[in-house]
């Protein structure tokens, strides 16, 4: 039933497709304008003399991280004034909503390539992670393998399997581990372990094929220093600005790694663990679907999470399938008020029951964890309690178009999935092309 992947994806877990339905190949973001992206957001209530700034932020090609530290460098505030709702691809077009704890003249003093600011107004409330809901996307897939004929097959064949199963498989996607260098959960797991030194050589010398030159140079040399930066003194590219943090840090005080990684924004440092965590569930739905299990229904141990009336899953009611309420579990998930999860392994050490379960521990047991490793002592944004995370993403509005040397596809995703874990449904080609 399920398609086998042997790209480079296996190695962040992604070890399986939803279908053995051939792929168009292709690439993903030829240009940023091949993918467009809209959040789907609550807004802030304006209010004449409100404490924040509220605006529409539309870039291209800018990575969220590096664009709230070069907005909040050009406005002279700190980056802890600026609230968004999510991060974002950085290859795209995005609109998403930010606020600025600061008076609106501020904005005219960002002039910036490829932002545009619009639609300011003033709030009480600053954003908030809470306020996203999802995601409204318009891809292009150009470059394509096959003919005209087979990607007009493959597309609609997919299209209709997605549709039937009301979802594809919902996978940590590529973006929560580095685009083009996968280190984010490398960096994590090190973290995990308590090897901060290792946690922050990964971040700094780790090299990826798809850097420019100048910084694989910079990460060679930083590597020769050999912990020791006192007398480094080549001036690093722009783009590394993490990793100067992380450097000037260890020039001042060295050894000192914890201080280090504490340098960096702490939606970064979340980010490390998070990536990890997401590389173990990767393995563990990849268990599943190795094992013949559905993505669309439960089986007697699952653990089904029930939907509120916005179809937001509600992660602190989870329901335990058994023998004796699964008909009634089964038809909440086929009604669309429930999904199957399964666990975002964490410091609170939940696991599913039945054949799921056994697949969950086996993951947890073969990387040799324990719960409490996810305490990272005096990391507290690098601790992470764990979670449920459906293993099936819906998709909404799901439609296509084939023009003649492209095709598109326009559809909504909830918050916390990935665009790119649809999209590869159809390409079925290594994430170096997304």
């Amino acid at each position: 039933m399920y398609g086998h992947c042997s790209t480079a994806e296996a190695d962040i877990g992604m070890l399986y497709y939803l279908t053995d339905i051939a792929g168009t190949g292709g690439r993903l973001k030829k240009t940023a304008q091949d993918f467009v992206v809209r959040e789907i957001s609550d807004a802030p209530a304006e209010v004449a003399n409100g404490k924040f700034t509220i605006a529409d932020i539309t870039t291209t090609n800018w990575e969220t991280n590096r664009l709230i530290r070069l907005l909040a460098r050009t406005m002279r505030i700190s980056r802890e004034r600026i609230g968004f709702a999510g991060t974002k691809d950085k290859r795209a077009v995005t609109t998403q909503k930010m606020s600025f704890e600061c008076e609106p003249d501020k904005l005219d003093l960002v002039e910036l390539k490829d932002i545009e600011i619009s639609n300011p107004y003033r709030s009480n409330r600053p954003i908030r992670m809470g306020d996203l809901h999802g995601n409204r996307f318009e891809i292009t897939v150009r470059d394509y393998d096959v003919s005209k004929e087979q990607v007009m097959d493959t597309v609609s064949s997919v299209t209709e399997t997605v549709n039937a199963v009301g979802g594809f498989p919902n996978y940590f996607g590529v973006q929560r581990f580095g685009t083009s260098r996968t280190v984010t959960h490398i960096v994590g797991e090190r973290i995990v372990r308590g090897d901060l030194k290792g946690a922050v050589d990964a971040y700094l010398f780790l090299p990826s094929e798809f850097e420019e030159d100048d910084v694989k140079e910079t990460r060679e040399a930083l590597k020769r220093c050999d912990g020791d930066y006192s007398n480094f003194d080549i001036e690093m590219p722009k783009i590394m600005g993490f990793e100067k943090l992380l450097v000037d840090h260890l020039i001042k005080r060295p050894e000192d790694y914890r201080g280090a990684i504490a340098e960096m924004p702490s939606n970064l440092q979340m980010m490390f663990t998070h990536a990890y965590q997401s590389y173990l569930y990767n393995l563990m739905l990849s268990g599943r679907m190795e094992h013949g299990l559905p993505l669309n229904t439960p089986v007697v141990g699952d653990t089904v999470i029930p939907l509120d009336g916005e179809g937001v899953p509600m992660h602190d009611e989870p329901v335990t399938a058994t023998s004796k309420n699964i008909k009634l579990v089964e038809r909440q998930v086929k009604k669309g008020r429930a999904l199957v999860a399964i666990t975002v392994y964490g410091s609170d050490g939940m696991f599913s029951e039945g054949e799921m379960g056994e697949i969950e521990r086996k993951v947890i047991s073969e990387a040799n964890l324990d719960k409490k490793d996810f305490i990272v002592p005096g990391l507290g944004n690098c601790s992470a309690k764990g979670n449920w995370r459906e293993i099936l993403c819906p998709v909404n509005d799901l439609k296509y178009q084939i023009d003649e040397d492209s095709y598109s596809m326009m559809f909504s995703l909830s918050k916390g999935n990935y665009a790119t874990c649809l999209m590869r449904e159809f390409l079925k080609t290594d994430m170096n092309r997304y």
